[in-house]
């Protein structure tokens, strides 16, 4: 794993404090384990998870993928399809350059957009759909000659139970076939992507028992879930035009080499853009790998002789592997799991008897586990985590905040510094040409995203602002927690570009002498018409905070000459005053029937961020907030707004704004409302709007119990009810 080398000495901080923890008064194993996942049957719609934010395995009831295709998702398998063709029944092929977008008038100009250009859909399709997060490999049970005659299902199993063990990060399953018992236990390496498997039963020494390894194709949905890529039927297959692939066993070096190559060039058989990877076995006592079975890409591996198989899969995309042993694996996933646990913050609500605390304490235990898994990576997860693939696998930048955050206000900066500030510094000089291109200053930072930093075209991708300020909150949590220079010189360079874009992207309306955002955006909530959306109120808001920071930021930097720039003084204090219409905010200036029109009144309620998400606004950068219309505006969303429309982070952005006005009970209300919704194994239900699990909610109620737990400046914690006697440890006050 590749971690910030801007943060090397806080994280050398953190180690040192993650070897002498301050004495915790909470019965922490007690607790996260009281939590643990049990299954007795598959669930159809999540697996169980082990992994280490960069790679997650998935597993049905058997604790492998044996009757569920459940996904192997890693940070870098990615994979490009074949260019299209500039035209139906050509024979030239589009290329990425050919794309324009579409230019939009734009305060008296014309800006060029990353949008779908009518003109050259095939290769604005082709930019919208790759790359793609591939499914690196299945991993199940063989039943043998037993599965020859009649295919062995779930419901041949008996006595089937399943734990998910949160403080070892590891699953147990155990099942009787044939009479016979089989026990299973999965792992996966806490800094490598490597998973460890133990098998035991008599049926392996029988031959009646054995371990496959499988390969999907990846395909061009949009959305895959629960189930990522197809399972060809051929060794070396083409599922379109020019896309093929293979694996090549190596039995010399105990590798599978999976090769999938595509077309880039004009000539049909040029498959240099291609995707290759290796899957290296490593295993106890005499086994013996066998494959492709005919017609497929299965191999097998069996032990003869012997009733138990410790099995290290580890994947690559280079084929550079450390040798490691399934004990080896173990003892290194329990001791960091153990670290983990034992060190950052914690939430101790078992002494009261509320139905609501044993639910939160519950979502908050698994929350905090699944965002390791899934979310602790070198970039920006999907909303998906590595659970699924949701919009072909890519992560959302305005997301990253609901993804990111927590791990900030927990204690553990060291899983934050594994993107950030890399991500952001790595997307940089694409972000500074996306700005430059549009006749702006700084770094107009994308949306949908994939690992290049290479935003996906599209209406709403290319006309969406709140990420924009993203990268300075997280600079300033960073700064919070590690006041020195280090942590200025790290960010600054991003810092300095997101101001400078903010403050160009600005437009001043000599007609009320105030800088305006927009038209054309679309505000948090990605409804109404663009073209007249000006000043949305959360934007505002987000952009005086960010300015304001930013501002204090280069003060902060006493060793440097440069001032700061007037740019951004002077957008700061005469950005457009926040709208307001009879005593609440209106979501932007001007749109009429706010509180009637239910298109106004559904998707994010961004307006409740205003005050909750973010702090009120310093006394150096305007105008204080006025509470009246905060809280009238708070009101009147509780009455009018379509909560069962409303989903995933909504829920925990209204909470954090009852809580800065008081109401705790009403934020726990929103925290525990129906509509936001976790299954028996922690995962956020994403609903009709989105799939299951929708990740982005996980991150959120962790912010927000720290909030609960940790407070925020002017106001440090506990904010639990006085009857639920919480005990709270290791929390910082927050903004």
């Amino acid at each position: 794993m590749h971690f910030s080398a801007g943060l090397a000495a806080a994280s050398l901080l953190l180690v040192a404090e993650a070897a002498n923890p301050p004495k915790s008064t909470i019965h922490r194993r007690k607790i996260v384990q009281s939590f643990n996942v049990r299954r007795n049957a598959s669930f159809k719609t999540t697996p169980l998870q082990v992994g280490n934010g960069n790679l997650a395995f998935g597993a049905d009831i058997t604790g492998l993928q044996t009757f569920l295709p459940y996904n192997i998702l890693s940070t870098w398998g990615w994979h490009n399809f074949s260019l299209p063709s500039t035209a139906a029944g050509s024979n030239t092929t589009a290329v990425p350059a050919d794309f324009t977008g579409l230019d939009w008038e734009t305060h008296g100009r014309l800006v060029n957009y990353d949008q779908p250009n009518p003109a050259e859909q095939a290769i604005s399709d082709w930019l919208i759909q790759n790359p793609q997060r591939i499914n690196l490999a299945r991993i199940g049970l063989d039943f043998g000659q037993a599965a020859a005659s009649k295919p062995v299902t779930e419901t041949d199993l008996v006595n089937a139970t399943q734990e998910l063990d949160l403080w070892t990060g590891s699953i147990k399953s155990s099942f009787v076939y044939n009479g016979t018992a089989v026990e299973v236990e999965t792992w996966v390496h806490p800094e490598e992507d490597m998973v460890g498997i133990a098998i035991r039963s008599d049926l392996l020494a029988s031959g009646d028992l054995g371990l496959f390894m499988d390969f999907p194709y990846p395909d061009t949905s949009k959305f895959d879930a629960p189930f990522v890529g197809v399972y060809p039927n051929k060794s070396s297959t083409s599922t379109s035009g020019y896309d093929t692939f293979e694996t090549v066993f190596d039995p010399w070096y105990g590798t599978i080499q999976r090769t999938i190559a595509s077309k880039d060039g004009t000539n049909g058989t040029d498959y240099a853009n291609g995707t290759s990877y290796y899957l290296q076995l490593q295993w106890n006592n005499y086994g013996q790998v066998s494959g492709p079975q005919p017609g497929t890409n299965r191999y097998l591996l069996t032990a003869a002789n012997s009733t138990e198989i410790l099995f290290v899969a580890a994947f690559s995309s280079a084929g550079d592997f450390v040798p490691m042993s399934y004990g080896g694996l173990t003892d290194e996933a329990t001791d960091w799991w153990f670290d983990y646990w034992t060190t950052g913050a914690f939430v101790d609500l078992t002494a009261s008897n509320s139905s609501e605390a044993k639910e939160l304490q519950r979502r908050t235990i698994l929350s905090q586990y699944l965002t390791v898994v899934n979310s602790a990576s070198t970039n920006a997860p999907q909303e998906s985590g590595l659970v699924n693939n949701g919009w072909y696998g890519k992560f959302h930048l305005e997301m990253a905040f609901w993804h990111l955050v927590h791990f900030a206000r927990w204690g553990h900066f060291d899983l934050l510094a594994r993107s950030l500030p890399d991500m952001y510094t790595r997307f940089l000089p694409s972000s500074i040409d996306r700005a430059t291109k549009q006749g702006y200053k700084g770094a107009r930072w994308g949306k949908m995203t994939d690992p290049t930093g290479r935003s996906a075209p599209g209406e709403i991708n290319s006309l969406l602002i709140w990420q924009q300020p993203h990268p300075i909150y997280f600079a300033e949590l960073h700064y919070r927690a590690f006041p020195n220079a280090s942590t200025l010189d790290q960010w600054d360079a991003i810092v300095t570009a997101t101001a400078d874009f903010m403050a160009s992207f600005a437009f001043l309306n000599t007609t009320t002498g105030v800088y305006d955002l927009g038209p054309p955006m679309y505000p948090v909530s990605e409804t109404g018409n663009p073209n007249a959306t000006i000043n949305p109120a959360f934007e505002l808001a987000y952009w005086r905070f960010g300015l304001d920071v930013a501002i204090r930021w280069k003060r902060r930097q006493t060793n440097r000459t440069d001032a700061v720039p007037q740019a951004w003084i002077d957008v700061r204090d005469k950005l457009a005053p926040l709208p307001v219409e009879n005593g609440t905010f209106t979501v932007y200036e001007g749109v009429p029937n706010m509180w009637t029109d239910p298109a106004t009144t559904t998707d994010h309620p961004a307006l409740a961020g205003i005050y909750g998400w973010l702090p009120p606004p310093s006394n150096t950068s305007g105008a204080p907030l006025n509470l009246t219309v905060v809280q009238n505006t708070a009101d009147k969303i509780r009455q009018v707004w379509d909560l069962k429309a409303s989903y995933g982070w909504d829920f925990p952005l209204l909470a954090m704004n009852s809580l800065r006005l008081g109401d705790v009970h009403q934020a726990l209300a929103y925290l525990l409302d129906p509509n936001f919704a976790f299954d028996d194994a922690g995962y956020p239900i994403g609903g009709a709007r989105v799939p299951t699990p929708y990740m982005p909610s996980s991150g959120a109620l962790l912010q927000t119990v720290a909030m609960l737990a940790g407070g925020w400046d002017g106001s440090p914690g506990p904010h639990f009810p006085a009857e639920w006697n919480a005990k709270v440890e290791g929390f910082s006050v927050g903004l």
